[in-house]
């Protein structure tokens, strides 16, 4: 395996380790995208975690109205704070890989 030459090796590896979990997991790739999801918000996971599994899910066709009905499903096992960090740190992901699009077209 190569070294990363991009500008963020570690979040180039973590989104290499969902493509590849993706792959290799039982699950269709929107199941798995889905699970994925209600995980983070579980755990309370940050931004980066989010931002590094945002392209994969849309790439199955995971929108917005998907994950808001996700957070709402696990709200009551999980507890509202959990679901109200879920959504911070969703926006938060989202400007993460923004700005890494960003990054993208000025090179």
């Amino acid at each position: 395996m190569e070294a990363s030459t991009g500008e963020t090796p570690v979040l180039d590896l973590l989104v290499r380790m969902t493509a590849d979990s993706v792959a290799v997991s039982s699950l269709q790739p929107k199941e798995l995208m889905l699970v994925r999801i209600a995980a983070l918000a579980a755990v309370d996971a940050p931004a980066i975690s989010y931002a590094t599994n945002i392209e994969a899910a849309a790439a199955v066709g995971i929108d917005a109205d998907t994950v808001s009905g996700i957070l709402a499903a696990i709200a009551p096992i999980v507890g509202t704070a959990r679901v109200a960090s879920a959504t911070g740190s969703l926006v938060e992901g989202l400007a993460i890989e923004l700005a890494e699009l960003d990054s993208w077209d000025a090179n």
